[in-house]
């Protein structure tokens, strides 16, 4: 009998070219995933992702689906496909899910953190996981920046060239900048980051890491906030300018 599975993944995306299976045998999520499922259980298997995250990009709450005819109870699952995969792949949890269930087309949106590192000097622990920018950042005049992107928004602008997505327009509900509480650094040495965090119903290719541009050039004000509301309004992407380097984006959580 034939189920479909649903599990939620974790990855360093330092090592890898992206999500999607790439032509030439490049280091992929999915096809280590692949990989691991086949050893697991003899299957041949195409597994469907909620989004397919660039090189260089992290998850913390990446969602897969796939159909299996395994018999493995699925609370074993996890253990075992973890068992099967390189350390910078873990699978959080594993589970069974309804037959029309799909990773992509089930999801009503996605949450993308961003981090930057502003200390004077960068951090080598942090090099992998942030946008180190080497200086202070206005986090008022970003905040107030990153608050017009909140509603139904055609976000021509933001999205680069090679999209396939039919539009342009997307409803973001939440778009923020996070602190580290009183400037507590958990990493010794490590101080001064800063989180972008945004929710949307759906997201274009490098939407986020664009949006991350501006907003960077707003905190080191070579922009002002109202700059951020005017390049959204232009719906020319050659208005953005510096796309973000991908190892500070994140994936935190896809909703169901």
């Amino acid at each position: 009998m034939m189920r479909i599975l649903k599990l939620t993944v974790a990855y360093d995306g330092t090592a890898f070219f992206g999500f999607q299976v790439q032509p030439g045998d490049l280091p992929t999520i999915q096809g280590v995933l692949e990989a691991g499922i086949k050893d697991l259980t003899g299957e041949e298997v195409r597994i469907a992702g909620s989004g397919r995250t660039d090189s260089g990009v992290h998850a913390v709450g990446q969602v897969v689906s796939f159909q299996t005819g395994s018999t493995i109870p699925v609370e074993n699952w996890s253990r075992a496909l973890n068992n099967r995969l390189p350390a910078d792949i873990r699978v959080i949890t594993a589970e069974e899910v309804a037959p029309d269930f799909h990773a992509r087309f089930s999801a009503v949106g996605k949450t993308y953190r961003y981090l930057f590192s502003t200390g004077k000097e960068p951090n080598p622990v942090a090099l992998r996981y942030t946008w180190w920018v080497g200086r202070p950042l206005n986090v008022q005049a970003m905040q107030q920046a990153a608050t017009v992107l909140v509603g139904r928004h055609d976000f021509k602008s933001f999205q680069t060239v090679g999209s396939s997505a039919q539009t342009s327009v997307r409803r973001v509900t939440e778009s923020r900048l996070i602190l580290a509480s009183n400037g507590v650094s958990l990493v010794p040495g490590l101080t001064g980051l800063i989180a972008y965090e945004i929710t949307a119903d759906g997201f274009l290719y490098n939407m986020v890491r664009n949006i991350v541009g501006v907003l960077q050039r707003i905190g080191c004000g070579k922009l002002k906030p109202t700059d951020l509301a005017e390049i959204m309004a232009a719906q020319d992407r050659r208005r953005t300018g510096q796309l973000a380097p991908a190892q500070g984006l994140w994936l935190q959580q896809v909703w169901y």
